[in-house]
């Protein structure tokens, strides 16, 4: 009952940080120079041209009134019309959220696959070889711009090589799969079609990686760290006196008791992963949220971008709510 409470009590706190998600959206957006109405309407057009524009989507109104239709609208779960593109912007997200969900996904797939054991190797042979291609590995990662590896992984894998698709999520010669999920390395299989599945695979694999790399290397380094930091205690000593495998001490006991900061670390990059796709999205012309979100700008359409900050901030604070959730089934000791 105590952890249901907790959650409980979580979720009440969700409506005021949301609440001034909103307000500081909200001002900041208005606060950039510019007019969509003028924008939308073209450099050519008339005055009256771009007043009807203004007040079609209730931009001659005061920015009170503004923001509290907005409000009104949002406890309709109706987040506005796209001054860009004039349809409802529910709508678009609910087109445009699953590939940024699926692409976030895979990159947190590589970062838990291939950084968590590259970082309990890392630990267990410190400062032997691995340990140091491993530290190297991970300063490349968290030292590299996200945008410059991305054009130099197109260079290679697309331009040069070949072996990969440069952008999309299928080649052309395929049409999407029916719509269950809206992710298509799922809805492919429901589908059956496994030409199309490895197909929408290759078209991951580079801006997952692209996204992930940095993510990879900073899990690949906390999972180092605490693992260092555990195999220096006192009952993994004991553990080793007694006569057990070094396997069962590095999973069972070591690993185990090491979750924690490993955990703490994956939830967070999951919520900066749905937020920071924006760059890897508009370099692979993947058709997500973070390319809708760089269109909105440029046009200055502030239901798109107001929408897109809900959704990303709603994402975050439910993933911080998970992982604290998950301390107690991790740590007993951990009560709420």
């Amino acid at each position: 009952m105590r952890i249901i409470r907790y959650i409980l009590r979580r979720l009440l706190y969700l409506a005021p940080v949301l609440f001034g998600v909103t307000i500081m959206v909200f001002v900041i957006s208005h606060a950039i120079p510019g007019d969509p109405a003028k924008m939308i309407a073209g450099p050519k057009a008339s005055r009256q041209a771009v007043e009807n524009i203004r007040k079609q989507h209730g931009l001659d109104k005061p920015l009170a009134v503004q923001y509290f239709r907005f409000i009104s609208g949002l406890a309709k779960a109706d987040l506005g019309i796209s001054i860009r593109n004039h349809r409802p912007v529910t709508r678009d997200l609910y087109d445009f959220f699953p590939a940024t969900l699926e692409l976030t996904l895979a990159s947190i797939g590589i970062c838990l696959f291939v950084g968590i054991p590259l970082g309990i190797l890392s630990a267990v042979n410190r400062n032997r070889l691995i340990d140091h291609c491993t530290r190297i590995f991970s300063v490349f990662g968290v030292s590299m711009p996200v945008f410059w590896l991305g054009l130099m992984l197109l260079l290679l894998f697309y331009r040069n090589l070949g072996w990969l698709p440069g952008s999309g999520r299928l080649d052309i010669d395929f049409s999407p799969p029916v719509y269950v999920t809206g992710l298509y390395l799922i809805d492919t299989l429901l589908e059956g079609s496994m030409d199309k599945f490895f197909n929408a695979a290759t078209h991951l694999l580079m801006p997952a990686f692209c996204l992930s790399y940095v993510y990879l290397a900073i899990i690949t380094r906390i999972v180092r760290s605490s693992m260092i930091e555990v195999l220096g205690q006192d009952y993994i000593v004991t553990a080793r006196a007694n006569g057990v495998s070094e396997w069962m001490v590095v999973v069972k006991h070591a690993f185990k008791n090491s979750l924690i900061p490993t955990v703490t670390i994956t939830g967070l990059s999951f919520g900066e992963l749905l937020g920071g796709a924006i760059l890897t999205e508009t370099i692979f012309g993947w058709p997500g949220m973070g390319k809708y979100v760089v269109d909105s700008v440029n046009y200055l359409d502030f239901p798109a971008i107001m929408g897109f900050t809900l959704v990303v901030s709603l994402v975050y604070v439910s993933i911080n709510l998970a992982v604290d959730v998950l301390y107690a089934f991790l740590n007993p000791k951990i009560t709420y």
